[in-house]
């Protein structure tokens, strides 16, 4: 679903795949736990995190303050995930490459 996004790439972070544009992340995926993190405003982390407090939550420490949630991917529909992925890449995607959202 990250790599749809527009002008999106893979690369890997400490050991993990993670999604970045102009090399911004804004998303990982946890594959061994089963979840991604995305990194949202802090608006956005409330309301995703009020769908589901159990299935989607702040990061820990530090990130989870800054706006990292994680999202559970066998409790979530993919429609939330999709949704919280294209709000991560507009927080970070410069505005002269948003397209196709």
């Amino acid at each position: 679903m990250a790599l749809a996004l527009p002008v999106t790439e893979e690369k890997p972070h400490f050991g993990i795949p993670s999604f970045r544009v102009k090399n911004k992340i804004f998303a990982t995926i946890h594959e061994k736990n089963n979840r991604a993190m995305v990194k949202l405003s802090l608006v956005d982390q409330s309301v995703f995190c009020d769908i589901d407090k159990d299935a989607i939550y702040p990061v820990p420490g530090g990130w989870g303050r800054g706006g990292a949630t994680f999202f559970e991917l066998k409790k979530v529909k993919k429609a939330i995930l999709k949704e919280a992925l294209e709000k991560g890449w507009l927080l970070i995607v410069p505005k002269n490459l948003r397209t196709g959202l």
